[in-house]
């Protein structure tokens, strides 16, 4: 006869059982069975929420914020062989020879910031933000890097920092996700949908990825024959199975189905109000160019607006594709005229309705651009010594520029502002120390920042 209670089973179904049933404990008691309940930080943080534009494919900084004169000087001679010693390029030889800038750079507001003619709707906002010029990064190829920059490492199966944000800090919207994802360019992000996942979190802290378009959420109108009462009925029968179900076995993931239940429930009452940006004053459509009804990176950022005064935590657009191997002159005025002038009305339209100076608004991609030529005369390879990035809001120091590369914006040197760094400084606006704000997982505490990252006081107002 078969032991009913083998060795193998114990080990298997009682030693998982129990670490998710004392997780489920913990849980409940801190956020009364809801993992997306306002839980308190470690102390009271400069920002509440954040918007990240994400730049898929690194946009180049030697194009857009960071001129250099002796880049020009040198175009199409070689780079100096020193600067190239260990140099790994993704594509292209390193010995291949220097590429100028393709446009023209002038100085903008009472800071005097240096921006390009591709920007000028962000000339007219620089004194409300910082630019790092300065960061760098571990990986020169998009996915790892992207992940990197979205999860603190170049592996899958971390939480994204979005995650991280909703595990600490809950959502003070409960009709909406606490973390909203939007994808506006030709294609999604290299890194997927790890980018904005829970990796070992529970599933209740991953990024919800809003259509630009119709429902927000597939399936989520009642269909043909099924009114709210029968819905009602039928979501009560089910919760009522599910939580029969947690109280035997302790697993958050099925306090997360509940939840993810009830939220899409209540989003039935609550998105179509959200998601209709044609309420809007003719006057704000025109400054984001947002237009409803058609998909585009403007209307998202209408959006992220939209749902940041609705509660919603953590908002995040992923624009891809920056990666201009080849055609780098037309492609980057297509993509500059897409995104410039919505990133800078969502910077003015917070800053009107007094949501900047508690929200936190990034910009960046995952890397840069090399100085020397791919592509006949006309791209740039991946490059992660040296790129640029910009914040605003939530803290940070208006009408800032720190950091500084090398001549011809090959390495950085000063004010290395590494990934983790920027992640550490996130938290620090947040309300977290980055280095306690930690999940146990496979044995160990893991944290955003893993073992590293030192917050930049330099850029905090």
């Amino acid at each position: 006869m078969t032991n009913p209670i083998a060795r193998r089973w114990f080990l298997k179904e009682c030693g998982i059982g129990m670490g998710a049933m004392a997780f489920a404990h913990l849980a409940n008691a801190a956020t009364g069975g809801n993992p997306m309940a306002v839980k308190p930080t470690h102390f009271t943080g400069k920002a509440k929420r954040v918007i990240f534009l994400f730049m898929a494919g690194a946009p180049s900084h030697l194009e857009l914020f960071d001129y250099k004169p002796q880049l020009a000087k040198f175009d199409g001679s070689l780079p100096p062989a020193d600067l190239l010693k260990g140099y790994r390029a993704a594509f292209i030889n390193p010995n291949s020879k220097l590429l100028g800038p393709k446009f023209k750079f002038a100085k903008h507001g009472q800071s005097g910031t240096e921006v390009s003619e591709l920007l000028p709707h962000f000339a007219k906002i620089v004194d409300e933000v910082t630019i790092v010029k300065s960061m760098a990064t571990d990986a020169f190829n998009h996915a790892p890097a992207q992940l990197m920059m979205n999860t603190g490492t170049q592996q899958f199966g971390r939480p994204s920092m979005g995650a991280w944000t909703t595990y600490g800090m809950g959502s003070e919207s409960q009709d909406l996700p606490g973390f909203v994802v939007f994808s506006t360019g030709k294609k999604g992000p290299s890194g997927g949908n790890s980018c904005w996942g829970s990796g070992f979190l529970p599933t209740a802290y991953q990024g919800v990825q809003f259509r630009g378009a119709g429902d927000p959420v597939l399936y989520l109108s009642n269909p043909p024959g099924v009114d709210n009462e029968l819905q009602r009925d039928s979501l009560d029968v089910i919760g009522k199975l599910n939580r029969a179900r947690l109280a035997e076995t302790g697993d958050p993931e099925i306090d997360t189905r509940i939840n993810a239940f009830e939220m899409a429930y209540r989003m039935q009452s609550s998105a179509p109000e959200l998601i209709d940006i044609g309420k809007e004053p003719k006057h704000i459509l025109d400054m984001y160019g947002a237009e409803p009804g058609k998909p585009s990176y403007a209307n998202a950022c209408l959006m992220a607006r939209r749902l940041v005064e609705r509660g919603v935590r953590f908002v995040q657009i992923f624009h891809e594709s920056w990666d201009q191997h080849g055609n780098l002159v037309k492609d980057l005025k297509k993509n500059c005229e897409d995104t410039d002038k919505a990133s800078a009305a969502l910077i003015l339209d917070l800053k009107q309705r007094g949501l900047l100076e508690d929200t936190l608004v990034v910009w960046g991609g995952e890397f840069g651009r090399t100085p020397m030529v791919q592509g006949g005369e006309d791209g740039r390879d991946h490059h992660p010594n040296a790129f640029t990035m910009w914040m605003a809001g939530g803290g940070m120091k208006k009408g800032c520029v720190i950091g500084e590369s090398d001549e011809l914006g090959f390495n950085v040197v000063k004010d290395r502002v590494h990934v983790h760094d920027l992640h550490a400084t996130m938290m620090h606006l947040l309300g977290f120390d980055h280095t306690k704000l930690t999940f146990r997982f496979q044995g160990r505490p893991f944290r955003l920042t893993d073992v590293h990252g030192e917050v930049v006081h330099k850029i905090l107002a």
